[in-house]
C-alpha cells in the first residue's frame, strides 16, 4: 500500500432516484441493491484493498451521519475521527476541498483517491490496479478519472476523449492519456456517434490526485472556494456543522468538481478501465447488474408473479403480486408504492420533487429508522403528536439529550428500561412508564441481554427530529449543546 494514499468516500446522496426504496434520509448509498451488503460497504471494502481503514475519509451531512455510522460499524473505531461532516451539501467541489484541506493538515504529500459510496464495480483486482496507475500519474501532477467504455448511447452521463499521442504511463495493460477533452450529457445521436467512434469513455466520478494539487488548481478556478477553504483551515481542529466552520461553509458556491475544475485543467488525465462499472442511477438501470430470472425480470422479495417480462418487482414486506407485465418497475415498501414503465424511470425524481413540496414524510424518511443503538418506527402522527416504538439493543444507549419543543412518554413493553431523567436515574420494567417534561436532560438505555422495546407518545408544537440538544453521546457524534440532527 502506497504510505502517502488515502481513500475519500462522498457520501452525501439526496436518495432521489430510488425512491421509494431511498429517502432524502436514507439514500442509494445504504440500499442493498446487489449482494448482502449495502453499497457503501461494499465501497469500504473496495478501497481496503488499496489503504488502511484509518486511511478511509468519509464526506457526508448531519442527516446522513448517523446511518453511515451505523452501517461501517465494523470500523468503527478507525473511522472515528475521518468523519468530514459537511453543515449542508454544497456539491462535489467543495466536499473534495474540504477534504483535501483536511488530508494536507495531516499529511503533505497525501494523495486522494475520490469515489462516491453508491457505485457498483466488479473486478475489484483490475480496480486495485488502476487505482495504481493513478497513483503513478498523481505523482506527475495529473489529476486522474476513469473512464469507463460506453456500452449503451446513454445521454445521462459525461463524456471522456483522450489524447491517444501521447502516453503518461502505462501499468499492467492499461494507460493513462491526457484529456483532450469533456463533453457534457450528449443527445442520444451525439451519444451514439460517441459509442461508435470507440474513442469516448463514460466520466465515472471516480479521481485520483495529490491533494495539494487538486487545492492549487481550485484556488486557480474556483478562487471563491479556495478563500473559503483557506478560512475554514485557519479553524484547525474546530470543525463543526455550526459555528464559524458553518458560516464560511455555506458561502461557498454549490459547483461540481467537473464542471468546475476538471473542464478546465490542463492537468487533466484518464485512465480506460476494464472493469464492469455501474452508477445504478435509476430502477431501470439495475437490471444491468441484477441478476435476472428467465423471463428477463429482476425480482425481490414476497413476489407471486406471472407471465411477466422484462421487468423490475421488488417487495420489501407486503406480498406483491403481477400478471402480464412487460418493461415495468413495481416496487412496493411499508408506506409507498411505485408504479411506472421502464423507460420513465428517470423521473422518479419528479415524484420526489412533489412530495418535497408536499412536506410529505414519504420523501424524507422510511417509517423504521435504523441508529447506531437501535431503530424507532413511527407507527401514528398528527398535528401535535407522534407514536414510535423504539427498539434498544442489548448494552446500548442513545445520547443524552433534551427537546424544547415537546415532551415525551415512554412505556415499556419488552426489556428492562434504565432512564435518567434530570438528577434521576432509575429502572423500568414491563407494564411501568415515566415522562420526560421539555428542556429536561434524559437518556434511555437498555442494560439487559435482550432488546428493550419501548412505546413512546410524544406531544408539543413542533415534533422534528432536529429538535435535539445532544449533551452526551457514545457513538462518537459531535456533542456541542447547540442544536443537533438525529438521536
Amino acid at each position: 500500500m502506497n504510505p502517502h494514499l488515502y481513500a475519500v468516500i462522498l457520501a452525501g446522496g439526496s436518495g432521489t432516484r430510488f425512491w421509494p426504496l431511498s429517502r432524502s434520509l436514507y439514500p442509494k448509498q445504504l440500499l442493498r441493491i446487489i449482494g448482502e451488503e449495502t453499497l457503501i460497504q461494499q465501497t469500504m471494502r473496495r478501497v481496503l484493498r488499496c489503504v488502511s481503514p484509518t486511511r478511509v475519509l468519509i464526506s457526508t451531512t448531519p442527516l446522513q451521519a448517523d446511518s453511515i455510522r451505523y452501517q461501517l460499524g465494523e470500523w468503527k473505531d478507525e473511522l472515528r475521527d475521518n468523519f468530514i461532516v459537511e453543515p449542508e451539501g454544497r456539491n462535489t467541489a467543495p466536499a473534495i476541498a474540504l477534504a483535501a484541506t483536511e488530508l494536507v493538515r495531516r499529511d503533505p504529500e497525501a494523495v486522494m483517491l475520490v469515489l462516491p459510496a453508491d457505485h457498483v464495480i466488479k473486478g475489484n483486482r483490475r480496480f486495485q490496479t488502476s487505482v495504481s496507475l493513478s497513483v503513478d500519474l498523481a505523482k506527475q501532477g495529473r489529476l486522474v478519472t476513469f473512464g469507463v467504455p460506453p456500452v449503451r448511447p446513454e445521454t445521462g452521463y459525461g463524456y471522456i476523449q483522450p489524447n491517444r499521442r501521447i502516453r503518461l504511463g502505462t501499468r499492467s495493460g492499461l494507460v493513462g492519456y491526457p484529456v483532450a477533452r469533456f463533453v457534457e450529457k450528449p443527445d442520444v445521436r451525439t451519444a451514439g456517434r460517441y459509442l461508435k467512434s470507440g474513442n469516448y469513455y463514460w466520466n465515472s466520478g471516480i479521481f485520483v490526485w495529490r491533494a495539494a494539487t487538486i487545492l492549487s488548481e481550485i484556488e486557480r478556478y474556483q478562487p471563491v472556494l479556495a478563500r473559503a477553504m483557506h478560512k475554514i483551515g485557519r479553524l484547525g481542529e474546530g470543525m463543526t456543522v455550526s459555528g464559524a466552520f458553518a458560516q464560511w461553509y455555506r458561502r461557498v458556491p454549490s459547483v461540481s468538481i467537473d464542471n468546475g475544475v476538471m473542464e478546465r485543467s490542463a492537468r487533466a488525465a484518464v485512465i480506460p478501465v476494464d472493469f464492469l462499472w455501474s452508477d445504478v442511477g435509476n430502477w431501470s438501470s439495475l437490471e444491468e447488474v441484477a441478476r435476472r430470472n428467465e423471463a428477463g425480470n429482476v425480482v425481490s422479495g414476497n413476489v407471486v408473479d406471472m407471465d411477466s417480462h422484462d421487468s423490475i418487482l421488488y417487495a420489501d414486506r407486503r406480498l406483491v403480486a403481477t400478471i402480464g407485465l412487460s418493461d415495468m418497475v413495481v416496487v412496493d415498501t411499508q408506506d409507498a408504492t411505485l408504479v411506472c414503465p421502464k423507460s420513465r424511470a428517470q423521473d422518479v425524481k419528479k415524484i420526489v420533487e412533489v412530495l418535497k413540496k408536499r412536506e410529505a414524510p414519504e420523501q424524507l424518511e422510511h417509517r423504521t429508522v435504523f441508529r447506531p443503538w437501535g431503530s424507532y418506527t413511527v407507527l401514528e402522527e398528527g398535528p401535535g403528536y407522534k407514536v414510535k416504538r423504539v427498539t434498544v439493543n442489548p448494552k446500548g444507549r442513545l445520547s443524552l439529550q433534551l427537546h424544547h419543543q415537546r415532551s415525551e412518554h415512554w412505556v415499556v413493553i419488552a426489556g428492562t428500561a434504565r432512564v435518567t431523567c434530570g438528577r434521576r436515574r432509575f429502572n423500568l420494567q414491563v407494564g411501568q412508564s415515566t415522562g420526560i417534561p421539555r428542556n429536561t436532560p434524559h437518556r434511555l438505555e437498555n442494560p439487559g441481554s435482550d432488546p428493550l422495546h419501548i412505546i413512546e407518545v410524544q406531544d408539543g408544537p413542533y415534533l422534528g427530529e432536529d429538535d435535539i440538544v445532544r449533551l452526551q453521546d457514545d457513538y462518537g457524534r459531535r456533542v456541542e449543546g447547540k442544536k443537533q440532527v438525529r438521536k
